[in-house]
This record gives C-alpha cells, sequence and structure tokens, in this order.
C-alpha cells in the first residue's frame, strides 16, 4: 500500500527493551531497499546496549532521550538525527516526562541483533 496512516499499524513490544514498542510503517516486503519502523519509549524505558548487522538512520520525533554509540553517549531531542553504523554498539534510555518516539530506517539485509548486557 502506497499511502496509510501510521496510526492504522499495530505497535507490537520489543522484548529486549523496557517499555518499549516498534511499529513497522513501511515493511520489507513493502519496500525495496529499506524499511521504516517507529519506535516509542515511555518515560524511563529504553533499550540494552546491542549491536546490529546493518546500519540505523533516525529521526527524533519526540521527547528526550540519552544514547551511546560506541564509546560516545548523547542527549538527543525531537528533531535530531541519529547515524549508527552496522556493528557498533548502541543503547538509549528515555529521559524525559513524555515518549521518545524515532523513525528508523534500515536497510533490507540480514540483520543479527547481539545483546551486550
Amino acid at each position: 500500500m502506497p499511502v496509510k496512516h501510521a496510526d492504522e499499524v499495530p505497535y507490537q513490544p520489543v522484548n529486549a527493551g523496557k517499555d518499549t514498542a516498534i511499529q513497522i510503517l513501511i515493511s520489507p516486503e513493502e519496500g525495496p531497499h529499506f524499511a521504516m519502523r517507529r519506535f516509542t519509549m515511555k518515560p524511563g524505558g529504553g533499550m540494552p546496549k546491542h549491536t546490529n548487522a546493518v546500519e540505523h538512520e533516525q529521526y527524533v520525533l519526540q521527547g528526550r532521550a540519552r544514547i551511546a554509540i560506541g564509546e560516545q553517549e548523547y542527549e538527543v531531542q525531537a528533531g535530531d538525527v541519529v547515524f549508527i553504523p552496522a556493528g557498533v554498539p548502541h543503547w538509549y534510555k528515555n529521559i524525559g516526562d513524555e515518549d521518545f518516539v524515532f523513525l528508523c530506517l534500515v536497510p533490507n539485509l540480514p540483520d543479527e541483533i547481539e545483546i551486550l548486557e
């Protein structure tokens, strides 16, 4: 489907995360090169330190979070753009009073996730 509303896409819990959900807005079956996901982390929620076999391009829609990419920590907020290279350890923690929401685009390539914590 070339056009749909994000509210029509169901949320799924992210099992490795805390108070984190994902929506697959454009699946690998819909997009020939990239998938688009929307992550929502409740206040205090987050994702543990992990690696992915594929790069991530992200755009923060709402809220604030502390993230780490490799050994460097960043505080991000709405409007920030984040690039996570393939294989680099990273983690997320919502540090705000509202949901932390971001789009995440990944190439349609095999991805292996390794939790490091």
